[in-house]
């Protein structure tokens, strides 16, 4: 990891070091993804079969997991690892229960009633990685919150083996959520054809999910196309932010940063500190856990574009990780949580030593499915909530309108909207009668 002194870099040099390594290359990726998704929007399956040949390694007749792949993929998997999945699927399905949005009713006069009520969205399309190693936890996150919200419809993408099936864990992970629905596509194209639909796939009405950066690139672009697909949240290549001062332990610190730096070579982790021997250790402790790695070269590859920070206190540090906006903070300080009031723009925040970010992708019970590159600004992770609409409803008696209407009659006047008024004037002139 680069080393740098922030109280000695000018403006632009902070803005270099707080640069993503996807924001490098975005015009090169953009334009690929696109000639994909117009690919896909003219050709449907046919494209789907060439791109999947390409990219993924395996032609595909039938993009469908059947039951057959389905009831495989639980005799393949060890009772240790079906029994993790479940209970991490408790955890998070009580987690989102727990902080599910409410309808509610308000009278805002006599015979004025208003409501929100809630819908779930009809045709959801979840996208689960699986290029570099296979996500079953990114299933359960997706899938769990979609079901709490009651999506009649629910479709699952991710990339298939070069056998041509899907990972077992993840259609484990799937089906313990009740999602049974699952193809086997990956990357821009697999966004393209749940947003577009295709005869094999069908149409979506919002997607979901991480991936690298081609595929939240894709996703940026389906949002922005005519018949297109809404997005949950920018959730590209993975980043972490970690703020340690000179208590904190540099092994688990260097770990926190590695965890984050094996996802792919297009991840990033920064480490902020105001204690130049704390940055030191956790290189060395770096360099001794790489040895350990079977994944060492991706991790070098993310280390190479990460930083190391050297900052002037703790406070310094949190007005850097909020101009950074971390996809994952994480506060390895001795009191933590007197930080946390200071942090206004993180995706999820893991207060103290015995927090590890690596908890949160798999079975605190919080979603991992959180904003990256810099969107922590103004999103948070997904939720049950990130599943449904939520619609108004105003019902109106007479003396109702009689009470309210003469305000909305003086503010369609001042605003030179007569039919609006008239709207109004009619009904008030009828109670009135």
């Amino acid at each position: 990891m680069q080393r740098l002194q922030w109280s000695a870099l000018d403006e632009t040099q902070r803005e270099a070091a707080l640069r993503r390594p996807a924001q490098q290359t975005r015009a090169d990726t953009a334009a690929a993804v696109s000639a994909i998704l117009q690919r896909v929007r003219a050709d449907g399956d046919d494209a789907l079969r060439e791109l999947g040949a390409r990219y993924d390694g395996v032609a595909l007749d039938d993009f469908a997991v059947g039951e057959d792949e389905f009831e495989a993929a639980q005799r393949e998997l060890s009772p240790a690892l079906r029994a993790a999945i479940d209970q991490a699927g408790r955890r998070i399905g009580a987690f989102h229960a727990a902080g599910m949005s409410a309808p509610y009713a308000w009278d805002s006069g006599d015979g004025v009633r208003c409501e929100r009520v809630l819908r779930p969205i009809q045709r959801v399309g979840l996208y689960v990685p699986a290029g570099s190693a296979p996500l079953p936890s990114t299933a359960l996150m997706l899938c769990m919150p979609a079901r709490l919200a009651g999506c009649p419809e629910i479709a699952l993408c991710t990339p298939p083996r070069r056998d041509g099936r899907a990972d077992p864990a993840v259609l484990y992970a799937a089906a313990s959520c009740g999602v049974r629905r699952v193809y086997k596509l990956g990357g821009a194209q697999a966004i393209a054809a749940m947003a577009f639909g295709t005869a094999s796939v069908g149409k979506c009405d919002k997607l979901f999910g991480p991936g690298n950066a081609y595929v939240t690139e894709a996703k940026r672009q389906v949002a922005l196309l005519e018949g297109g697909a809404a997005i949950d949240l920018p959730a590209g290549p993975s980043e972490v932010l970690v703020i340690a001062d000179a208590g904190a332990r540099a092994e688990f610190v260097a770990a926190d940063l590695l965890s984050q730096a094996e996802h792919g070579p297009d991840s990033q982790v920064l480490l902020l500190s105001d204690d130049a021997a704390l940055l030191d250790a956790v290189d060395a402790c770096i360099a001794e856990q790489l040895r350990q790695l079977p994944r060492a070269e991706t991790a070098r590859a993310a280390l190479a574009a990460s930083r190391s920070i050297r900052v002037e206190s703790v406070a310094a540090a949190m007005e850097v990780s909020n101009r950074y906006a971390p996809e994952h903070l994480i506060l390895a300080l001795r009191d933590a949580r007197a930080w946390l009031p200071q942090v206004q723009a993180a995706g999820s925040v893991f207060l103290g030593d015995w927090a590890p970010e690596a908890l949160g992708d798999y079975c605190s019970g919080t979603n991992h499915v959180l904003p990256t590159s810099g969107a922590a600004r103004y999103a948070g992770g997904v939720n049950v909530a990130s599943f449904q609409v939520a619609i108004t409803v105003q019902e109106v008696q007479p003396r109702g309108i009689a009470a309210i209407g003469p305000c909305a009659v003086e503010l369609a006047t001042a605003e030179g909207l007569d039919a609006h008024r008239l709207a109004v004037a009619l009904r008030l002139e009828q109670v009135a009668a």
